[in-house]
């Protein structure tokens, strides 16, 4: 990728945060390892400008790392060879919107440097399906309320889901929280049909025998994939691979959101994971493209976490077509005031990203600067 399109003069001339607050469609509760998680949502966005040209972002510089950048050129921040320099990560989710703004294209062209005749479309799947069935005494009432949940998340166009497990690890007696996410997997699973896609994620709340137990009293419900089983552990998941490959149970392993081991892309390069999943916010797009090539040369898959980051939605479509191997995009449902999301839609299982310039968000400028002046900051 060149920036010899760039003006050399041009520097960043300004940068504001503050962090926008909004609300989820429901409160999501509990998982595994957490207690509920609300309805508010955050995102931490920075508007930098460069040449009289603002691009919005997810950032969580601080104000003083944002002074120190201030005043760097255009030639001080990208390169050819990672696209921001190591030094501007932390601001890159703004200086990609920028950049795109500036050649008028959508990010999605302009990080895998192809145009589109249509419209874009991605798969994603809904992940709001959390513990929120812990105040019922009744198995078949917790199924039920899962269960019209889903199909929340079906009417609104999802054709993919991801269920939270893992109640008896902290939040439950360990056999009847077990008993409950095998009903609620299976009951989902009734609901919403033979044909969507349906992963679930026990936030390291399993052992491997209880992962085996859940698989196995599961195996009807086609899953996709268990996510973070129990944390990362190479002998484990090779037993776990040899059991499924016994059981002829098709489902594949993820992993990496969190605190990940060390070793884990290795680990996946030897066939014991299948698809990484560091968080596209905190990992970062510069990162994701780089690792995205060395998977691919191992048949590993994508599966970027966003959770918590309404951001992440949108950053995460646009990115999708630059990552080879990307599944699916994780949709946090939410609304923040002051961001215009209605370019994104989402329908039969597909999210329809905007082909505007940039991250296709539209921030009302006076709502952001009001803002800013009650509890961000200027440099």
């Amino acid at each position: 990728m060149s920036f010899n399109d760039l003006e050399k003069d041009w520097r960043i001339d300004k940068m504001e945060q503050v962090v926008m607050k909004g609300e989820r469609r429901r409160l999501a509760g509990c998982n595994a390892r957490l207690g509920v998680h609300g309805k508010e949502v955050s995102c931490p966005l920075v508007r930098i400008t460069i040449g009289g040209v603002t691009g919005y972002g997810w950032s969580r510089v601080s104000h003083e790392a944002a002074a120190a950048l201030v005043g760097a050129s255009v030639s001080d921040i990208f390169c050819e060879e990672m696209w921001v320099k190591e030094r501007f990560q932390s601001i890159q989710f703004p200086l990609i919107d920028w950049l795109a703004k500036v050649r008028g294209i959508p990010v999605y062209e302009l990080l895998s440097g192809r145009t589109w005749a249509e419209p874009l479309e991605v798969p994603g799947y809904d992940t709001s399906l959390y513990f929120d069935d812990l105040h019922l005494k009744s198995e078949a009432d917790a199924v039920a309320l899962l269960q019209e949940e889903a199909m929340t998340g079906y009417n609104a166009g999802f054709r993919a889901f991801k269920i939270k497990v893992g109640r008896g690890a902290m939040h439950m007696d360990l056999m009847e929280g077990t008993q409950r996410d095998i009903a609620i997997v299976n009951g989902i699973r009734e609901a919403v049909g033979p044909h969507c896609g349906i992963a679930i994620d026990a936030n390291n709340g399993y052992n491997l025998n209880l992962t085996k137990h859940v698989l196995k009293e599961t195996a009807h419900s086609n899953l996709l994939w268990i996510e973070e089983a129990f944390h990362e552990d190479d002998r484990l998941y090779r037993n776990l691979q040899d059991w499924m490959a016994e059981q002829k149970l098709n489902v594949l392993i993820t992993d990496g959101e969190g605190l990940a081991a060390k070793p884990i892309v290795e680990w996946a390069e030897q066939g014991l994971i299948d698809a990484i999943q560091y968080d596209l916010r905190d990992y970062g797009v510069v990162n994701w493209l780089v690792l995205a090539k060395r998977l691919a040369k191992s048949g590993v898959k994508a599966a970027p976490h966003n959770y918590g980051g309404f951001y992440g939605n949108y950053a995460s479509a646009q990115v999708y077509p630059a990552i080879e191997g990307f599944m699916y995009v994780e949709w946090d449902e939410a609304q923040i005031p002051g961001i215009d999301t209605s370019g994104y839609s989402v329908k039969d299982g597909k999210i329809a990203v905007p082909s505007s310039p940039g991250f296709g968000l539209h921030v009302d400028d006076a709502y952001y600067e009001s803002k800013v002046s009650e509890s961000g900051w200027t440099v």
